[in-house]
């Protein structure tokens, strides 16, 4: 199966169903009152995760979801059926954006972990529930509220303890298949590793799970390389590995290492304050010591030194791994402080506004706003009450005035939604 780790998928939850306006009827049964029944919510849409699948494969063709409407209501007060609710498995791991403006939602680390991304609309009230001691007999009911629809972004970011980064060929994956019972694939070409490989090391008792990761090349912050499908899945990772090359092949091992660390700093989200253990790769080979004196005179840190091939140094780095891990906590994928600073708190002086008014042409007004375009989808204009009902709502909430204050005449258009109506003075 593919190894697919960022999708796109629209989500739309279910409309309301409408409001039912009807009247008792029974023979020697005088004087019924009205008995509309309400409409059934819209079907809302959740994302559960789940262990069963590791990658975002099922999503390559299956783009939208769509949630099933709540019924209308009916006769004698019977209510409409409400829509069944869309559960979504995703692989644990996956975490979920807005794609207009790649705003945080969800970060579904837990098997089991539920979530609704979008909420069914509540269904229309039916003339039944308005009949009142002034109005017995009520030619009024509303539609059903429309449901939500979302454009989401979906990433998949492993769920591993360790990452292993370095550039192409260092001997992240000969390591991976030394320590653990993975096998991914090894070659002496750049770029052998295409997706992210997991394996559990073990030590007696003690386990972790390691990542051998795409290798990196300059430019990975930008998407150069396999770089950013990489630095997707090091955002999870307690503790680096940050894996060097030794072996004579005609580089500078530390401006290997230097080359690295910029892309870790370029890219973000805090990867160099998690702890970082430095690896000194093919020590079996000739000419390894001295470029490894070279390194630790430039680099001034301790460095393991290993060979995959001859298990040389092996239970030094796993230990050190496991060690590591037991005083490292989890790293948040985004900053709840920063995320609390850019939430928008309303006060009673600065209110979310009930609508806008822009005059579209010389004789032509256009109403917008969340709230009223809300309010008016919800009326029922099948009936007198119905359309009276939604212009003192107008009223009420000023937009008169506000056309007045534009310098609106008799005979003006007014548009809401596909609403048209004609300004009176």
């Amino acid at each position: 199966m593919t190894f697919i780790d960022r999708v796109v998928i629209e989500v739309r939850s279910g409309k309301g169903g409408d409001g039912m306006i009807s009247f008792h009827r029974e023979k020697y049964v005088s004087h019924g009152g009205p008995s509309g029944g309400n409409g059934g919510r819209g079907a809302s849409i959740y994302f559960t995760a789940s262990k069963k699948i590791n990658t975002l494969y099922n999503f390559r063709h299956s783009k939208a979801f769509i949630a099933e409407d709540g019924e209308k209501g009916g006769t004698e007060n019977c209510f409409g059926r409400k829509g069944e609710d869309l559960y979504i498995e995703v692989p644990v791991g996956t975490v979920v954006y807005l794609e207009d403006g790649h705003e945080f939602l969800f970060d579904l680390s837990e098997d089991g972990q539920t979530v609704m991304v979008a909420k069914g609309g509540r269904g229309g009230r039916g003339n039944a529930a308005f009949k009142s001691s002034v109005n017995k007999t009520p030619k009024v009911a509303e539609n059903g509220a429309p449901g939500e629809s979302k454009r989401l972004i979906l990433e998949l970011k492993l769920l591993a303890d360790v990452g292993f980064i370095g550039l192409p060929s260092v001997g992240k994956s000969t390591l991976l298949a030394a320590i653990s019972a993975a096998r991914p694939e090894i070659a002496d070409y750049p770029f052998t590793t295409l997706v992210p490989n997991l394996g559990v090391v073990a030590l007696g008792d003690e386990s972790f799970v390691a990542a051998d990761l795409p290798g990196l090349i300059k430019g990975a912050h930008q998407g150069k390389g396999l770089g950013l499908q990489f630095l997707r899945h090091i955002e999870r990772c307690r503790v680096i590995v940050h894996i060097i090359d030794m072996s004579d092949n005609g580089r500078d091992p530390y401006q290997d290492y230097k080359e690295i660390m910029g892309e870790l700093e370029a890219y973000g989200f805090g990867l160099l304050k998690r702890p970082m253990i430095i690896v000194a790769s093919k020590m079996d080979e000739e000419g390894a010591k001295e470029k490894l004196t070279y390194f630790k005179k430039k680099v001034k840190k301790d460095v393991i030194e290993i060979s995959a091939l001859t298990d040389m140094g092996l239970d030094t780095l796993i230990r050190k791994c496991l060690d590591t891990l037991k005083v490292t906590p989890l790293f948040p994928l985004y900053d709840e402080d920063n995320d609390e600073e850019q939430m928008k708190v309303y006060t009673l002086g600065e209110e979310e506004k009930e609508f806008e008014i822009n005059r579209s042409k010389e004789h032509e007004f256009t109403i917008s706003g969340e709230r009223i375009e809300r309010y008016y989808k919800m009326c029922n204009l099948s009936t007198d009450e119905g359309m009276m009902k939604l212009i003192s709502h107008l009223r009420r909430v000023g937009v008169d005035d506000a056309l007045e204050k534009l310098g609106a005449k008799t005979g003006d258009e007014v548009i809401l939604c596909d609403f048209v109506f004609e300004y009176v003075e």
